[in-house]
């Protein structure tokens, strides 16, 4: 028999409560299908699994709240029967052990009893919009009573829900900050920071950015962002020891680059997805990637493994008007880099002085995992990057 857990969707989510269910007793699951929806306290996200099997029970209602690692439903293994699994479920219970341990499994199916809403919910009318509606409004799909044709719930309804709870907007944004401060606390507390910075020439890039999207419809233009993040990705790979983990006092390198993105969200508070194998993709795949992301992130339709794959962060706030942001690491992460606002300064290059759009870029990197001699060796590399667009 296979769990299905709650995964921990960041280091600032310690509980999550369940929204939806999109199987249910009976369905067969393959590996990275959405099989839940769980509000975090910073979005509702679509959660994944990654095993085969079949849905046996679903051991927690819709609406509740849980912590991270609780078992949310049990899955048949291939060829298992439901017989099998019941037999293993109730075998604790038949051993000479102690009390408390057959009490704990006795009392998990009872708990099942509830989910019997989640095939009705998923029969009742919803459409999209609402269901979507409801996420960015963070209210609870089921208990919205529905006007529409056959009782499907409409967008109206969901807004006539929110307004007899006004007051779950600001709870949730006072949540949302309530988990940030805890994140950044433990962050500055755990993790000693050390922070470098660079000045980089832009000209190249939007030079050739301008030519490359020229050749483009309006729809497929390359902004300056997706060139930074892919200059990142690939000045990675000379500098590993900021790409990976920082878990039971090790570092642990990452696999693939999974580029955090930083999204500010409009009801307030920042939050990270990836963007995967950034390193791989190319430019054109990158923008899109990017514009999709910040979309969903907005309207709260994410998947838990881009809130839990990122393994470094990038945030751009150019757009907020500032020179350099010195930002915060996320853990378990150990590095996150900044970028600036691009605008043109006077800059002195072989012997001439000119005017030249410049773009400050920062990293903020665990002094565990790195030091300042490498991380100078990153952004010299990635400002490299940068002057050779073509090759992105």
């Amino acid at each position: 028999m296979i769990e299905f857990k709650l995964p921990s969707l960041g280091s600032d989510m310690d509980r999550g409560k369940l929204l939806e269910w999109k199987v249910k007793p009976g369905d067969s699951v393959k590996r990275g299908q959405v099989v839940a929806v769980v509000d975090t306290s910073k979005a509702a996200v679509d959660v994944e699994i990654w095993q085969v099997g079949t849905v046996f029970e679903q051991l927690v209602p819709i609406g509740e709240t849980v912590p991270v690692g609780a078992v949310l439903a049990t899955l048949l293994e291939p060829g298992e029967t439901p017989e099998q699994a019941a037999s293993k479920r109730k075998a604790p219970a038949a051993r000479p052990a102690p009390k408390p341990a057959p009490a704990i499994a006795v009392a998990a199916p009872p708990a099942v009893a509830a989910p019997s809403a989640a095939p009705l919910a998923q029969r009742r009318p919803v459409s999209p919009a609402a269901r979507r509606h409801a996420s960015e409004l963070n209210v609870d799909i089921d208990k919205v009573t529905g006007t529409g044709p056959h009782g499907a719930v409409t967008t109206e309804d969901v807004d006539k829900a929110a307004a007899q709870s006004a007051p779950a907007p600001s709870d949730r944004y006072a949540e949302m900050r309530k988990a940030i401060a805890a994140a950044m606390s433990r962050s500055k507390r755990e993790i000693p920071h050390y922070y470098l910075s660079e000045t980089i020439p832009m000209r190249r890039a939007l030079e050739w950015l301008t030519q490359e999207n020229a050749k483009h419809p309006v729809t497929e233009r390359i902004l300056v962002g997706a060139l930074q993040l892919k200059a990142v990705a690939l000045a990675l790979g000379k500098s590993p020891e900021l790409n990976g983990f920082w878990r039971d006092g090790a570092f642990q390198p990452a696999t693939a680059v999974h580029i955090g993105v930083a999204v500010s969200i409009r009801q307030g508070g920042l939050i990270a997805p990836a963007i995967h194998d950034v390193d791989k993709k190319s430019l054109v795949d990158l923008m899109r990637a990017l514009s999709d992301l910040v979309t969903r992130a907005r309207a709260g339709s994410l998947r838990s493994s881009e809130m839990s794959d990122p393994t470094i962060t990038v945030t751009n706030l150019g757009e907020q008007g500032v020179e350099a942001v010195l930002g915060v690491i996320y853990p378990p992460q150990v590095a996150l880099v900044g970028f600036g606002r691009l605008e043109t300064r006077p800059w002195a290059e072989g012997g001439e002085l000119r005017a030249e759009p410049l773009v400050t870029a920062s990293l903020s990197a665990d002094h565990r995992a790195s030091d300042g001699h490498r991380g100078a060796r990153f952004l010299a590399e990635l400002r490299e990057r940068l002057q050779h667009p073509e090759e992105l």
